[in-house]
């Protein structure tokens, strides 16, 4: 009698139809985030509590295992403009002002402060700084964001800008605002650029340029106090 051993199991080869059926599977199965849409899209809603239409136009979300899971919001509510950012992360309490910091493709990074919202943890938002980013973001082609959250942890993302213009311009049309040069097409100087710009001057022409700038702004003072 012939002594029986135990055997392992082989594996087996798939052939070429069985392979792509499971392929397909596993396409259906996953959810449709994981291969996330590299463009922004404009859109309407209804808020539940004042049932008022408001607008938003909303970024994609970064790749997956590079960056963490935050979206961007330019959002228009009750003719307010707001920019909003997303996280599956806790970022602060109830009501909380936390760190933002941006960066427009290689120009200096920007930080500033949001606030969460009276109801969330996950979720920021600024007004005060709104019309500044988007200005900004309507000169760049990419944006990398960084979240300080209340356990000390930091929060990044990058997202694409090319195909951003239209539903943010949407969004700031819906507000009644105007658009900055770079929007409507005349040369672009943000307020970055300046700090960028004013950075490599020496220290005599950097306080010619404040004392221009000093003059200006008393000038205009004055000319709206004439107008009232």
């Amino acid at each position: 009698m012939k002594r029986k051993f135990p055997t392992i199991t082989p594996y087996i080869a798939l052939s070429g139809k069985t392979a792509q059926k499971l392929i397909l599977a596993l396409l259906f199965s996953c959810p449709f985030n994981v291969f996330a849409d590299n463009s922004w899209s404009y859109h309407q809603e209804s808020d539940r509590l004042t049932n008022r239409t408001y607008s938003f136009a909303l970024s994609p979300l970064p790749p997956r295992g590079l960056y963490d899971n935050i979206r961007l919001e330019i959002a228009c509510k009750d003719n307010v403009l707001q920019v909003i950012i997303d996280a599956d992360d806790l970022i602060a309490s109830q009501d909380s002002a936390f760190d933002f910091e941006y960066q427009i493709d290689k120009k200096p990074a920007v930080t500033l402060q949001m606030k969460t919202f009276k109801d969330s943890k996950r979720k920021g938002y600024t007004e005060e700084y709104a019309k500044r980013i988007v200005d900004d973001i309507l000169t760049g082609q990419s944006i990398f964001i960084r979240v300080n959250t209340m356990i000390r942890e930091v929060l990044s993302a990058a997202m694409p800008l090319e195909n951003a213009s239209e539903p943010i311009k949407h969004v700031v049309t819906d507000c009644g605002l105007n658009l900055s040069g770079s929007a409507a097409g005349e040369s672009a100087y943000s307020l970055s650029q300046f700090e960028q710009e004013f950075g490599k001057l020496p220290p005599e022409q950097q306080q010619q340029v404040l004392s221009k700038i000093k003059q200006i702004i008393t000038e205009t003072q004055k000319a709206l106090l004439i107008e009232k």
